[in-house]
């Protein structure tokens, strides 16, 4: 029987103790602060480093002989000062294979035009390598200079004709982006939040879940534990709340830290496209982000306690958990869809489902179908979770650490042989 007097004392020391214990602090409050931050910062330093570096070379470019009346070409393109042109071949006979060797960047080879009344047309045809960045760096500022060019001489030869640019222009496209700044913003966190925030919610809930257990047995604290005046249902509870807060706060400070730090760690990287998004969270879906925490860490802390009960230490218990957490981190793989719904179907898988209810929210779209069948499905997973973890804990050699094996012998000793056998488990060794 629970007595919640039991529990909350027993919470409150197992919190406290927790506090004291470097592992858990690092791992439950401070990596989710600082560990993916700091991970985007580096990534993108480095990403914005290797930028600076290949835009600070000189494109290296080889051409054939500029058509005749396109002098102007040739000079547009060695005024460029990233652009050097190395040398002036008749054929691309050697071109292609110094591409590929890195000893060129890009070729360009001129060719006699389709006929179009349009004296000195002519083709070009551009010889790149998009699998080394100079080469696609070097195609792009070739590219640059050519449409300059290329629009100049027709604006030239349109006045030549007495034809306005207006005129000669058949048709436009005009481009409009109806997303603001905010709704970029929005839609780059919720495809990166959500992986994170199950992360953290596992990491958080690891070492709490396995302290709570094997830690408690490789301390030789568990019998005195176990001696006290309280029921053997407040302790497991009390243990359970415990790792499931760990978890819960461990996915909370890092969505707030991801969301803080977006900004001032993307804008030097995003303002070279010319647009900076702006990171920010709707505040109605802060009550749905924080409920989505609780009801994954609820899980995460009940199957991680199941695996951990059966640990003697500390490093029986993170190879017992570590299968489980990676169970847990698996579909969220296939969750980077920018396009995925969040349907009836993917409500009713766990994590998955409150991971989605995240990424929605993020956005300000809210399924409350959906939702109400995230709501329920976690819950039942989290009440049969417990009830799994309470039915193991009545075995004694369990309880104190004599059971050898893991949960699949158990599963086979204690519940379908005697099944078997045609009785119901016996809750002692």
């Amino acid at each position: 029987m629970i007595r919640w007097r039991e529990v909350a004392t027993l919470y409150s020391w197992e919190v406290r103790s927790a506090l004291r214990e470097r592992s858990i602090v690092i791992n439950s409050i401070l990596i989710p602060i600082f560990l993916y931050p700091f991970m985007l910062w580096a990534a993108f330093t480095g990403i914005t480093f290797v930028i600076g570096q290949t835009e600070g070379m000189a494109s290296r470019i080889a051409m054939t002989a500029v058509p005749a009346g396109h002098a102007d070409l040739e000079a547009a393109l060695r005024k460029e000062p990233r652009v050097e042109i190395v040398t002036t071949v008749a054929d691309r006979a050697r071109t292609d294979a110094q591409i590929r060797a890195g000893d060129l960047d890009t070729f360009l080879e001129f060719a006699p035009g389709a006929a179009s009344g349009l004296a000195g047309n002519f083709v070009l045809r551009l010889a790149f390598d998009e699998s080394k960045e100079r080469s696609a760096m070097a195609k792009n500022r070739v590219t640059t200079v050519l449409d300059r060019y290329r629009d100049e001489w027709l604006r030239k030869e349109a006045a030549a004709r007495g034809v306005t640019p207006a005129e000669w222009e058949i048709f436009a496209i005009e481009r409009r982006n109806v997303a603001s700044a905010r709704d970029i913003g929005r839609f780059m966190l919720s495809l990166m939040l959500p992986l994170f925030f199950v992360i953290m919610v596992a990491i958080g809930s690891f070492y709490p879940a396995i302290d709570a257990t094997a830690g408690e047995r490789e301390r030789g604290t568990w019998e005195t534990l176990m001696s006290v005046s309280a029921s053997r249902a407040s302790i497991v509870t009390a243990k359970y709340l415990y790792v499931a807060t760990f978890g819960f706060m461990a996915g909370v400070l890092n969505l707030a830290a991801m969301v803080l730090t977006m900004k001032p760690v993307l804008a030097p990287l995003l303002a070279q496209a010319g647009d900076v998004p702006e990171f920010s969270v709707p505040l109605v879906a802060v009550p749905v982000m924080v409920a989505a925490a609780v009801l994954l860490a609820g899980f995460v802390a009940a199957g991680m306690m199941i695996f951990a009960a059966f640990a003697r230490t500390f490093r029986e218990g993170q190879s017992m958990i570590t299968p489980f957490y990676l169970l847990i981190l698996l579909p969220m793989m296939f969750l980077q869809v920018p396009g995925l719904e969040f349907t009836m179907g993917l409500a009713c898988v766990p994590v998955v489902n409150v991971a989605m209810m995240v990424r929605e929210a993020i956005g300000a779209t809210f399924h409350w179908p959906q939702i109400g069948v995230t709501v329920l499905v976690s819950a039942a997973t989290i009440a049969a979770g417990l009830l799994a973890a309470g039915f193991i804990l009545r075995f004694e050699d369990v309880v104190v650490g004599s059971f050898t094996g893991g949960p699949g012998r158990f599963l086979r000793e204690r519940v379908l042989k005697r099944r078997a056998a045609g009785g119901p488990p016996e809750g002692r060794a």
